[in-house]
C-alpha cells in the first residue's frame, strides 16, 4: 500500500520546472516552482478525482512527498 505519492521535480530543458509522479501517470510543468506545484496537485486531483484510492492501492488522504533536482554545486 502506498502510503504518500512521490513526484519528482526538475528544471525543463530551455525554461520552466517539470513535475512527473512516480507511482501514477502524471507529468505537468510550470514556469516557476509555485506554478509546477500547483499544477501538479490539480492533476493529480484530477487524475484521482471519483477514484477508490483503497483498491488502487494507496492510504487515504494520502500527503504528496516531492524531490526537487538541482544542477550540481560542484564544477
Amino acid at each position: 500500500m502506498y502510503y504518500t505519492i512521490k513526484a519528482q521535480i526538475y528544471a525543463g530543458e530551455e525554461s520552466g520546472f517539470i513535475a512527473e509522479c512516480i507511482e501514477l501517470p502524471i507529468v505537468t510543468q510550470g514556469q516557476t516552482l509555485d506554478a509546477v506545484v500547483k499544477n501538479l496537485r490539480d492533476a493529480i486531483s484530477l487524475h484521482l478525482e471519483g477514484e477508490d484510492l483503497a483498491s488502487l492501492g494507496f492510504a487515504p488522504h494520502p500527503p504528496i512527498i516531492i524531490n526537487y533536482e538541482m544542477e550540481s554545486v560542484c564544477a
